[in-house]
């Protein structure tokens, strides 16, 4: 059974379905649950994460030309934002892209 829980945001609020969590209090009957903190603040930690993992490629020995770096993100009552599960495990896909062209630095 999926719940709503609710964020603010700076024109309102915004309102997400989510999977049933044991042990969330509901504040109402209606089965909607109010979130203390505001919906960017949470998106923000998901970008925070996005930067990290996106510098520790472009920063690394291997110098791709194209860094796409995929996951899910799941919204949760008391947690904000969570990097979402496939099975028993985080997601997270990367995808490094490297041209035909000789690599960076390379004179010849």
């Amino acid at each position: 059974m999926s719940e709503l829980i609710r964020f603010e945001t700076t024109g309102g609020h915004i309102v997400v379905e989510t999977a049933d969590e044991e042990g969330v209090r509901r504040v109402s009957r209606k089965g909607l649950t109010d979130v203390a903190r505001r919906f960017g603040e949470v998106l923000a930690e998901v970008e925070v994460a996005a930067a990290d993992a996106l510098e520790s490629f472009r920063s690394g020995r291997l110098r791709p030309d194209q860094i796409e770096i995929e996951f899910g993100v799941k919204l949760n009552a008391e947690a904000g934002a969570l990097i979402a599960k496939t099975s028993t495990e985080g997601q997270l896909t990367v995808k490094l892209t490297w041209s035909s062209g000789p690599p960076p630095g390379d004179a010849g």
